[in-house]
């Protein structure tokens, strides 16, 4: 039947081409690669070649200069706590991570929109001065959050061998980036070891009441998650995390 369906489209086409005298239009697209015929065409290529490079790290670019590190880890943090080990699935929390993460950083993503990107289509500025106006907000959001606790940058302008910085101009971004991550790494593990606390309270107590009743085979995780993700919906504990997840940064 194929066969037929074949021989019969083939038969169709050459003799609406006989009709109309002359074949119709086929596109050819001719993919070609060409020696570098002066210093701008190898410059061209080398750009080229750090765009599609920066494409491919862009996720792991977003995650590490965003506020998604930090919630991403604390939201980690609690499904351990409560000992939960399918729900919410990973994916979820990911996903309330990114949200919430895109919430956060709306008003620097706007900054960025508003004074780099569209001066950049309406060809006012060039690519350099695009990236510049670009990254200058996403600075300013990651200098607000290691201000607090500036040692992070002393210690990688120490180990880059540069003087201490005056201002926040003097702060490269090789530098100021690293020290961003490090402090939401440590401010995350606070925040997760304050989440901890209550939950092992609660796992120590069920414990020694088992003990006590002498149920030493009956392990404590299976009567304490209950009461764990009891104590967490009556107080309201998503909206209480969330909530204080976004007050933690300074916008």
């Amino acid at each position: 039947m194929k066969k037929v369906f074949l021989i019969v489209s083939v038969f169709l086409f050459f003799s609406m081409a006989l009709t109309a005298q002359q074949f119709p239009d086929i596109p050819f697209i001719d993919l070609s690669v060409n020696g570098a015929q002066n210093n701008q065409d190898v410059a061209l290529s080398l750009q080229l070649l750090l765009l599609l490079t920066l494409l491919s790290l862009a996720p792991s670019i977003l995650v590490l200069t965003t506020s998604f590190l930090r919630i991403a880890i604390v939201l980690d943090f609690v499904k351990r706590a409560l000992n939960l080990q399918q729900v919410p699935p990973s994916s979820v929390l990911m996903g309330i991570a990114l949200f919430v993460s895109v919430f956060i950083m709306w008003p620097t993503f706007d900054r960025i929109y508003q004074e780099a990107y569209q001066p950049f289509v309406a060809e006012e500025i060039d690519s350099q001065e695009f990236y510049g106006r670009a990254i200058k907000p996403l600075r300013f959001f990651m200098y607000q959050q290691v201000k607090s606790s500036p040692d992070n940058i002393a210690l990688f302008m120490n180990m880059a061998g540069l003087g201490q910085p005056e201002t926040f101009a003097d702060v490269p971004s090789y530098v100021l980036i690293p020290a961003y991550v490090l402090n939401e790494l440590t401010t995350a593990f606070k925040i997760g070891i304050l989440i901890y606390l209550p939950f092992i309270i609660i796992d120590m107590i069920v414990a020694s009441i088992l003990m006590s009743m002498g149920m030493i085979m009956l392990p404590p995780v299976m009567i304490s998650t209950p009461f764990k993700l009891i104590l967490f919906v009556l107080v309201d504990g998503w909206s209480l995390l969330l909530g204080q997840l976004v007050e933690s940064f300074v916008r």
